[in-house]
């Protein structure tokens, strides 16, 4: 178990009538895509040996994907462009913790997981919804990249109490909706009794969790943008970890546990 936490929560979902109601989708500021916060360089670390160690468990990528993931690419490297501590030149990128990162083409899912802090999914409409197709997902919360790969937004979300029907049909007219240069932004938040990032469980595998334990805080904003190009929804998670007794320093009211 590897402790990284925050020192701040900028994100409340609960105690704001925008974010606490689902879907609970907002516009993205301009600029405000990608965060970097104060666990840049542990989360980092973490990322990299995560993507070391575990290979296709937290990477995978179709071949109909590889040219939205290149855009993807594209669009982060843009953005780190404007972002304090990155230097981004033709092949390389200098980043705020001092690492010089190559740009591999070849591999940009890869390489966008050794930038920044968010994890990346790739969602394509084949038909009637939208299937995800590529990811980089090195921080789960309780789900498992290689048993929703490729699966349509519905299943996805297996076993998520809340993601009833009528959720589902809003959540696809959404991901319909994104549009080009207006991205948006949601978040959610989960009780932990160990801070650890990288928490895959299968559907069949449910989270367990003890209110009398020590325990953590897990936010997650995650974003939805569209590729100009290949139209891919893009689906980013950057994910905040705060322990309670840094919660009650920041004389955060919590909602009521699991």
């Amino acid at each position: 178990m590897v402790e990284i936490c925050q020192n701040e929560l900028p994100v409340l979902p609960w105690a704001d009538p925008k974010t606490a109601r689902l879907p609970g989708l907002n516009p993205v500021t301009p600029g405000q895509w990608l965060q970097i916060d104060d666990a840049y360089s542990a989360q980092m670390a973490h990322r990299l040996s995560l993507m070391k160690a575990h290979g296709a468990r937290v990477h995978k990528l179709s071949d109909g994907a590889r040219a939205a993931a290149e855009e993807l690419l594209e669009d982060v490297l843009a953005e780190l462009s404007d972002i304090e501590g990155f230097e981004v030149q033709e092949d390389e990128v200098h980043c705020p913790d001092g690492r010089l990162v190559q740009l591999d083409w070849s591999q940009p899912l890869l390489t966008l997981g050794a930038l920044v802090q968010e994890d990346f999914v790739i969602m394509q409409k084949q038909g009637e919804e939208h299937v995800m197709t590529g990811a980089i997902l090195c921080f789960p919360a309780s789900w498992s990249l290689e048993q929703k790969f490729l699966k349509p937004l519905v299943k996805i979300h297996i076993p998520v109490d809340a993601y009833t029907p009528d959720v589902a049909r809003r959540v696809q007219r959404l991901f319909d909706g994104i549009q080009v240069a207006r991205p948006m932004w949601r978040a959610n938040y989960l009780f932990y009794n160990d801070p650890e990032l990288h928490q895959p469980r299968r559907e069949e595998e449910r989270r367990s969790y003890d209110a009398s334990r020590p325990n953590w805080l897990r936010v997650e904003r995650q974003s939805m943008k569209r590729l100009a190009k290949t139209g891919a929804v893009i689906f980013s998670i950057h994910t905040y970890v705060v322990a309670q007794p840094r919660l009650d320093a920041l004389g955060i009211t919590l909602p009521e546990r699991e």
